[in-house]
């Protein structure tokens, strides 16, 4: 029986980062270590795209070569869907929910299995709380797209701001790229940084990502390295 590859599409949370980034790391860098050795992850997840952006560069179509039947495809995105001042990458939700369909469409014309993740939380505290809104209304039009498209939803954004919620704005701040001037090569001045992930908030949110797995995909799960 031949195994499936995991494909991720997404943006620069969960993308592989060239050495000039780090530490600043993707939670898709991290999700191999929680699958058995024989499974592949392919992260095609890129830095800095929309569903809009990432349509129009031909990446969507470059993923239909690619993938086959019994893959599965996480599809990942809303951080840069939302940024209204960039026309290149600025989704409206309309848009986004019908380039996420078409994402799904893809999938399933190839016979592979869609998984739609509500987008990571930004590092965005109101008081002691994490705003809600923090990538906009992009989560819940995902959460829609997957109840009327009848495909499983993993809702990282709410599981992400829950973790984050516990740790307090302190504590988390470790988990994103926040540095301080000197402490990075690549970061002399230092960063802070509410949205990429840290090495720590990277695991942190494939753990997440991970535990969601197993409460929702029967078909993943086996695949899953249970010594994890």
């Amino acid at each position: 029986m031949t195994t499936p590859t995991i494909y991720i599409i997404g943006d620069s949370t969960a993308s592989n980062k060239r050495k000039e980034a780090r530490p600043e790391t993707g939670w898709g860098e991290c999700l191999a270590t929680y699958f058995q050795d024989q499974i592949t992850i392919d992260n095609l997840a890129v830095n800095g795209r929309s569903t809009r952006s990432f349509i129009q560069e031909g990446q969507l179509e470059a993923l239909e070569y690619l993938i086959h039947a019994g893959d599965y495809l996480l599809i990942q995105f809303g951080h840069n869907d939302q940024k209204i001042e960039d026309p290149n990458r600025y989704t409206t939700i309309g848009d986004y929910q019908k380039n996420l369909r078409l994402f799904i469409e893809v999938a399933r014309k190839q016979g592979a299995t869609p998984i739609l993740l509500t987008s990571v939380t930004r590092r965005q505290f109101d008081g002691d709380q994490i705003t809600p809104l923090s990538v906009g209304e992009y989560p819940q039009a995902t959460l829609a797209v997957a109840a009327s498209e009848k495909v499983v939803v993993l809702d990282i954004h709410q599981r992400s701001r829950h973790f984050f919620n516990q740790l307090g704005p302190e504590a988390s701040k470790s988990y994103f790229m926040h540095l301080a001037p000197r402490i990075a090569a690549n970061y002399p001045e230092g960063s802070a940084d509410d949205t990429h992930l840290s090495p720590l908030g990277a695991q942190a949110v494939a753990q997440i990502v991970v535990t969601a797995i197993k409460e929702n995909t029967n078909s993943l799960t086996p695949y899953l390295n249970h010594q994890k």
